[in-house]
């Protein structure tokens, strides 16, 4: 059983501290997930005066669900208030909007690692590897905080590939006591629409694996590697994925469920998750 004792607070969204970097940072084009094009600088034009979203209570109604879905890993108040300590790019003018839009999708990186790491480190059996883990959260949180254009600068692969070094550890341990689970290897596998209602997925290496609409209604989940899955429209009906591994808050918002879904006490279960699916 995992041990969510660390403190994550700091690696979820706060937009109460953050200049809306989402909403200006990232470009995002008119599709099933965004009702309208814009570039990357360019602030959205929901966006009010206080960095709010203007419709952010009617978000899936308007054509914006992509918005929905999306987690910054608390790196939108990190960059507005440690990077550029609290100067508004409102103010800033052009120049500071560019540093922004440059340096804020790479400390969003980073923090997702550090989401990760925190998340390894709950795990009682990855013990053996808990020193590194801790020494590789230090220096990844070091990283968040250089400046504007050395984070710029940095090799976020590089770094993530290490990271990941550890993570693959941390996974082979948690699900090491779990039977069956060598017959559960698919990882990166291409299960897009795949009828799992009810498969035993328990310890399942499903690292990167496509499973957007698919039927996972029931399924048992428990201990399953989700790190990287695509689980965009996946039905999660009274799915059981306590004890999952990896899983991020906007995989879970991306996916359909039900109240009968078991989530990791981590993860929040999504508003638009209502009944049965």
């Amino acid at each position: 059983m995992r041990e969510d004792t660390a403190p994550r607070a700091h690696l979820r969204g706060d937009c109460a501290n953050c200049f809306g970097l989402c909403c200006v940072a990232l470009p995002f084009a008119r599709s099933t997930d965004f009702a309208l094009d814009k570039d990357a600088g360019k602030p959205c034009p929901n966006l009010a005066e206080d960095h709010r979203c203007g419709i952010h209570d009617r978000l899936r109604q308007k054509g914006f669900t992509g918005c929905t879905v999306y987690d910054c890993f608390g790196a939108g108040q990190k960059v507005s208030q440690v990077t550029f300590g609290g100067r508004d790019w409102r103010t800033g003018g052009r120049e500071q909007i560019r540093r922004m839009t440059e340096t804020f999708p790479v400390v969003r990186q980073l923090h997702e690692l550090l989401w990760y790491l925190t998340e390894a480190l709950a795990h009682p059996a990855a013990r053996p590897v808990h020193a590194e883990l801790r020494a590789m959260l230090t220096t990844i949180d070091d990283l968040t905080r250089l400046p504007p254009g050395e984070l710029a600068a940095l090799d976020v692969p590089a770094h993530r590939q290490d990271v990941n070094v550890l993570l693959l550890r941390t996974s082979e341990l948690a699900r090491a006591g779990i039977p069956g689970r060598a017959k559960r290897e698919r990882r990166g596998a291409d299960l897009m629409g795949a009828r799992l209602k009810g498969a035993d997925l328990r310890g399942a290496n499903l690292r990167g694996a496509c499973l957007i609409a698919a039927d996972l209604t029931s399924a048992d989940l428990r201990g399953a590697d989700l790190i990287g899955a695509d689980l965009r429209d996946t039905d999660l009906t009274d799915a059981d994925l306590t004890d999952a591994l990896f899983l991020t808050q906007p995989q879970v918002d991306a996916a359909r469920g039900s109240a009968g879904t078991r989530l990791p006490g981590s993860l929040a279960r999504p508003a638009h998750w209502t009944g049965r699916s």
